[in-house]
């Protein structure tokens, strides 16, 4: 990709920049020359990328619940955006079990007060609603999901992100495609890279249990998840909002970014990568009762390469390399916008070759 100039000066609203995925973004938007308004809640996680990459200093930032339209449609009417991702969730599988109602709150009627804010705000050109793999009916396959295959979902996080896919898909037939604006739906592997401090996360549950000299206890070590940098998927967004931009309806559906078929691993085998570069962290299964979780999750993203020309640069292994280098800089009291930064401008440079 040879056109990141299309960034700059663009109007933006990212929802749920305070979070993991959402700090990554706004901070590559930044640095792209976008002007870049956040909403959301405070950061989720303590310590928190966007705190530590100082986001609040680069970005509008709002405090916000898209659970409160009235709020939400105040900012977006403020910000007059050209483009939107909403990436503001309840993303914890566990979590949903503790707390359905506020993960369908969040995550089903969230993405109707975002769509309604949309449909009533004239600047908005092209919207990215970020579901996830989980969306889909899993039937244990050992082969990927494609974007026609039925939605689902066993636990109310993934059943809450399918109801948003149909939400969007709603919301586009029956108002936003009828007034120019193009929305797309994209849907990520399991998303790993520096700056996770969520709970209940393989990696960031293996770097707590590194920093505490702990055993880690692992729920299902022979799980298979499609692991990707955060970069890669968000590269994925980004091409796909140009071309909502300047193409409009020819691109407004859904949409995978997956990783290539042998980065899907089991949760053993990138245990065992990882303690090949740090060796002092054991683990075990915990003993446990667990709640369901599916055992196999993989993305067909050929749609994405062949009609977006999107790709995959970093491999599993080098992904794994780059976290760790990532958590050893903020260890050591590194400027952490900075190092981001580093390898931001690193996988930028790869996918400019393409």
């Amino acid at each position: 990709m040879d056109n990141w100039h299309f960034w700059r000066g663009k109007k933006v609203l990212v929802t749920g920049h305070t979070g993991f995925k959402g700090a990554w973004l706004s901070l590559w938007l930044h640095s792209l020359g976008a002007d870049v308004t956040g909403f959301a809640l405070a950061p989720p996680t303590d310590p928190s990328l966007f705190v530590l990459a100082r986001l609040d200093e680069l970005i509008t930032s709002v405090h916000g619940d898209v659970r409160d339209l009235s709020v939400l449609q105040t900012a977006m009417n403020a910000a007059q955006p050209e483009i939107v991702f909403h990436l503001a969730a309840q993303s914890l599988v566990r979590e949903s079990y503790q707390s359905p109602v506020e993960t369908y709150a969040t995550n089903v009627m969230g993405t109707v007060h975002l769509l309604e804010a949309v449909r009533v705000c004239s600047s908005i050109k092209a919207v990215v609603n970020v579901t996830t793999d989980k969306c889909y009916e899993n039937r244990e396959w050992h082969w990927g999901y494609r974007e026609h295959e039925p939605l689902g979902g066993h636990d109310p996080y993934s059943s809450s992100k399918g109801c948003s896919e149909l939400v969007t898909a709603a919301y586009r037939q029956s108002f936003l495609s009828g007034q120019g604006t193009a929305v797309a739906s994209a849907r990520a592997g399991n998303v790993i890279g520096g700056g996770d401090w969520a709970t209940d996360r393989l990696i960031p549950d293996f770097l707590r249990a590194i920093d505490a000299g702990e055993v880690l206890n692992i729920r299902s070590p022979q799980a298979i998840r499609p692991w990707q940098h955060v970069l890669e998927p968000l590269s994925g967004y980004l091409m796909l909002a140009e071309r909502l931009f300047r193409d409009g309806g020819e691109f407004a559906e859904a949409w995978n970014f997956g990783p290539v078929d042998d980065d899907a691993k089991t949760v053993a085998w990138i245990l065992e990568a990882l303690k090949k570069k740090r060796p002092a962290v054991s683990w075990q299964c915990s003993a446990q009762p667990q709640p369901h979780e599916a055992g196999y999750l993989k993305l067909d993203s050929s749609k994405s390469r062949k009609r977006l020309g999107w790709s995959t640069h970093w491999s599993l292994e080098t992904a794994l390399g780059k976290i760790l280098d990532w958590h050893e800089e903020w260890r050591k009291g590194a400027d952490v916008r900075a190092v981001t930064l580093q390898q931001i401008n690193t996988y930028q440079q790869l996918t400019t070759k393409d």
